[in-house]
């Protein structure tokens, strides 16, 4: 594991953070097998659950895939899970509509998955600033500027109690490297709840980036778990998963899966 902890502990120690390595768990991609890669997997999940267990929280978790294929990203979170990042509360943004191309672009330099398959697409733009971007000095933006997307899926509808239940996915959430909007998740989620009235929500939390918390806030409960994906990774360090036929894969590894949350807006069994 060493060539990807030296490449972090050295940008670590460029901000002065070199103490802080222990909050990191890093993945040094090197299964040349999926069984390899299974077994991996199993032995970073035991690492992770003694990290909560012995600090209370959940880890930041690089794979070195990510932070050779989106290093700028990578770094800007990392710094903003070590308390460096520049604040905006979401009561100083607005909300819009935004169509397919924006989304899309946004996505593409600020989400680990880029975009995907929606029908409503949302942005959130800075209205005014309070005064805290200027006191931290570590991001400049404009009033006006697109800092976080939001998707959700088209309706999936069924039958409950002779009532059409319409369900919608939350796709997608996003927002600029080395921001932390406050309220930013609840505000989007508050508007397309308003416009769209669905009866259900549904999401996916990566365990490789957290445990889900945040939907538990907004008043999601816990349904279940989503498997692991076993990805190929290629020269480039893209990756793909492995059931769709990937070829030209040198490497491979699996995700930890993801936790299911849902939403009921409307009461059903």
């Amino acid at each position: 594991m060493c060539r990807l902890i030296d490449d972090i502990r050295r940008f670590l120690t460029e901000n002065g953070l070199e103490d802080r390595i222990g909050l990191i768990v890093p993945i040094n991609i090197c299964a040349q097998s999926p069984e390899e890669a299974a077994e991996q997997s199993e032995k970073i999940k035991d690492v992770i659950a003694q990290h909560i267990h012995e600090t209370g929280k959940y880890p930041l978790v690089i794979p070195e895939d990510r932070w050779r294929r989106q290093p700028e990203m990578m770094k800007a979170r990392l710094l903003a899970h070590l308390q460096m990042f520049t604040p905006i509360y979401a009561r100083n943004c607005e909300i819009r509509r935004i169509d397919k191309p924006a989304a899309a672009e946004f996505l593409s330099r600020t989400h680990a998955y880029g975009d995907a398959a929606c029908k409503h697409r949302y942005g959130m733009f800075l209205k005014r600033s309070t005064g805290h971007i200027a006191k931290e000095g570590r991001c400049d933006i404009q009033t006006g500027t697109l800092i976080a997307v939001g998707t959700f899926s088209n309706a999936r509808r069924w039958m409950k109690g002779g009532k059409e239940i319409r369900s919608y996915e939350w796709t997608r959430f996003a927002s600029l490297p080395g921001l932390r909007i406050s309220g930013g998740m609840g505000k989007i989620l508050k508007t397309f709840i308003e416009e769209v009235q669905p009866d259900d929500i549904m999401s996916y939390a990566d365990l490789e980036w957290s445990e889900g918390n945040v939907y538990e806030q907004l008043g999601f409960t816990l349904e279940g778990q989503k498997e692991p994906v076993m990805f190929g990774i290629d020269s480039e360090w893209n990756r793909s998963p492995v059931k769709t036929g990937m070829t030209g894969a040198n490497l491979f590894y699996m995700n930890f899966g993801s936790n299911k949350y849902r939403l009921k807006l409307t009461e059903y069994e």
